[in-house]
């Protein structure tokens, strides 16, 4: 059996399964955005580390170097924005052909940096090493969290209500004007190639208490749906009609006679915000939203008792569509 006949999911179980059991100081451990650590007394340590492959999570043939070192930071500083996590260092490892020139590498590097100092995080160390194919871009980030104010996949009840910050699926539209060679809009391209994370709004929701659970966008909103859900122990109910499809990424699709809502719910990168927030938490998220700029935060379905998992659309309940996941297809 190879990998591509197991599937990412099943690997990862498997992987899991090999692993020591964690100890008393992992607080939360595998399974979610990131880890939680207490490596002493009232202290809070969250970690995550993410790689970008290359031809896998980027193309140097329409990615600068410069975009490429900022967005292996950008997606681990989404980790912690949805554990409600400040972040404060990185470590930087560099897997590097021999042929790629130095001037690529140090914008590369360029690029990190200049996302790290506005998020004041100190690049702490790293390593780097020789790849026989593409580059490889591994970051791991570390933050720090108030005890018991983190936020997880797993916090979710019945009846709390599903709200999502800013808009889905520019990103996924984006990668398609870039392979298709048709740079339609700008700002969905830039949403692949510069995703911003959301890590303002995640701190402030987890210090205002405003929601239960959380999970960031990285696979599409259709993975974060279901992995909140089934972590919760829930089912969940999403109106097609509230999903805020960017509305740039909505005419792209219109104009190819594609399904905008499946597109929009299955595409992955846009490293928004899922939360689950009891609805007398209204009041909470309301002024969470005062204090955040940013663009919008939706309310779009609620979790259920039933461990169905459905989209409403048309007056009619799907079965609601399943997200990127490595080695499908």
């Amino acid at each position: 059996m190879t990998v591509s006949d197991l599937g990412e999911h099943a690997l990862l179980a498997r992987i899991l399964a090999r692993l020591p059991r964690p100890g008393a100081q992992i607080l939360v451990g595998p399974g979610d955005d990131a880890a939680v650590i207490e490596p002493g007394r009232n202290h809070r340590l969250v970690v995550t580390t993410d790689a970008l492959v290359e031809d896998v999570h980027f193309s140097r043939a329409w990615c600068r170097p410069a975009d490429i070192g900022r967005k292996a930071l950008a997606v681990n500083l989404s980790d912690l924005a949805a554990m409600g996590a400040t972040p404060r260092w990185a470590l930087l490892s560099l897997a590097v052909p021999g042929a790629l020139p130095v001037e690529d590498v140090e914008q590369l590097t360029e690029g990190l940096a200049a996302l790290a100092q506005v998020h004041g995080v100190s690049v702490a160390g790293g390593n780097i090493t020789r790849s026989p194919g593409g580059l490889v871009v591994d970051v791991t980030v570390g933050g720090e969290v108030a005890s018991r104010r983190w936020l997880t996949r797993s916090g979710g009840h019945p009846g709390d209500e599903l709200w999502v910050s800013g808009t889905v699926g520019a990103a996924r539209a984006g990668l398609e004007m870039l392979v298709a060679g048709d740079a339609a809009d700008a700002s969905c391209i830039a949403r692949h190639v510069r995703p911003e994370a959301r890590v303002r709004l995640g701190i402030v929701v987890a210090k205002a208490q405003a929601a239960r659970a959380a999970m960031d966008l990285s696979d599409g909103l259709a993975d974060a749906v279901r992995k909140v859900a089934v972590a919760s122990g829930c089912g969940a109910l999403v109106s097609g009609e509230a999903v805020p499809v960017d509305p740039a990424a909505r005419r792209w699709w219109e104009r190819r006679g594609v399904d905008v809502l499946d597109s929009a719910v299955a595409g992955g990168e846009d490293y928004e915000l899922l939360f689950a927030v009891p609805p007398r938490w209204g009041g909470r998220l309301r002024n969470v939203r005062r204090r955040v700029a940013t663009p919008l935060i939706t309310r779009i379905g609620v979790l259920t008792r039933d461990g169905g998992l459905w989209l409403e659309r048309d007056g009619h309940r799907h079965s609601w569509p399943e997200g990127f996941e490595h080695f499908r297809g």
